[in-house]
């Protein structure tokens, strides 16, 4: 354990050194596949993701899929150190995606290494370091969907504290727009797209869902962009906003967008629909595993690669969401120790049957 841990925290340090922004994880990459093959592991790529399947793999079995990221936002104006020299003070490592997700994806790797050559074994693993995970890109780990071997369930490793995300919030974005008739503002002419709009603002800010999740909570839609007029003396004939809808596992984002199109007048376009709430059955082998353990269950509100998962996948990872994106962003050494340890036993218990 302590030579994993090592290993696990001299990576960290050189992932934050190396610049790694969405679509641009190249030399990250390069790292990741560089220390597996160093191992004796042999690995795939495309683009910039990284999988590798454990020595013994049996297509007789179910398949878990161990998926965290290696891209990492821009670093806000905000920071007092240098977002790209990892600096341990206090027993915190500092810098650029030490907390999201490198803590996690570090733990992920030392794991899938610790059952890597393990025998007879219940399920498969695959690893997977994967890209654009914070701009939800086409060549993240949906481009590698088709091309790894078939998964049963997923783990994937984001900062939750090691606490169990059982169900995660999906995603739509939807551009609106009101359509009235310009005018002059002088006159009683025209039709005011700004009223037009606001109506379903109102609505947007007022409707609630039928049902609501238990562990999720509702279904959230927050109004968060709005543009019209030309001119003072103008009455605008177009009014344009954006909506951010958080779905949840009672209502997908197909059924959600139905219900709003039925009930206000604007235009609505869809940026995408394909970000869909995720979940796990609570009574999933590696839940129960957890639940063994005494890790917490949670519904989380934030947004993962979970949302393009097709299988049941649980969110867990040392480290804390709120550290994400934040300025001289840390994680705490202790948390990645505990984080290996805490994933490799959550997954003893299932690789080798012993979670009855």
């Amino acid at each position: 354990m302590s030579q994993l841990y090592a290993e696990a925290i001299d990576l960290l340090k050189q992932l934050i050194a190396t610049p790694s922004f969405s679509k641009e994880e190249k030399e990250t990459g390069d790292l990741i596949q560089q220390f597996l093959e160093d191992k004796g592991i042999t690995t795939r790529r495309h683009n910039h993701n990284i999988w590798c399947v454990n020595k013994h793999f049996d297509p007789s079995r179910p398949t878990i899929l161990l998926n965290s990221h290696h891209d990492t936002v821009h670093p806000n104006s905000g920071y007092s150190k240098d977002p790209y020299t990892p600096v341990v003070e206090d027993g915190k490592l500092f810098g650029l995606g030490s907390n999201d997700a490198g803590g996690a994806l570090t733990s992920l790797i030392a794991t899938f290494i610790h059952f890597y050559s393990k025998e007879n074994l219940t399920y498969n693993l695959i690893l997977a370091a994967t890209g654009e995970e914070e701009i939800s890109g086409e060549n993240g780990i949906v481009s590698i969907l088709d091309k790894i071997p078939a998964i049963d369930c997923a783990i994937v490793g984001e900062p939750t504290q090691m606490r169990m995300a059982v169900a995660e919030k999906g995603l739509m974005v939807l551009e609106c727009t009101a359509k009235g008739v310009s005018g002059h503002a002088a006159r009683d002419e025209g039709k005011n797209a700004i009223y037009l709009a606001l109506e379903d603002i109102e609505w947007f800010r007022t409707y609630r869902f039928e049902k609501v999740s238990e562990m999720l909570g509702p279904v959230k839609m927050t109004v968060t962009v709005i543009q019209a007029g030309s001119q003072h003396n103008v009455v605008p004939d177009r009014c344009t906003f954006t909506v951010d809808v958080r779905s949840t596992d009672v209502h997908d984002n197909v059924e959600i967008l139905d219900i709003i199109d039925a009930h206000i007048e604007s235009d609505i376009t869809a940026r995408s629909i394909r970000l869909n709430p995720s979940f796990i059955p609570l009574d999933h082998p590696v839940v129960h595993s957890g639940d063994k353990l005494g890790l917490e269950q949670y519904g989380s509100p934030t947004l993962s690669d979970q949302s393009v998962i097709p299988v049941p996948s649980l969110k867990i990872g040392p480290g804390k969401s709120a550290r994400s994106h934040t300025a001289d962003e840390f994680i705490l050494l202790r948390e990645v120790e505990e984080g290996i340890e805490t994933y490799i036993k959550l997954l003893d218990a299932v690789l080798r049957n012993n979670n009855a």
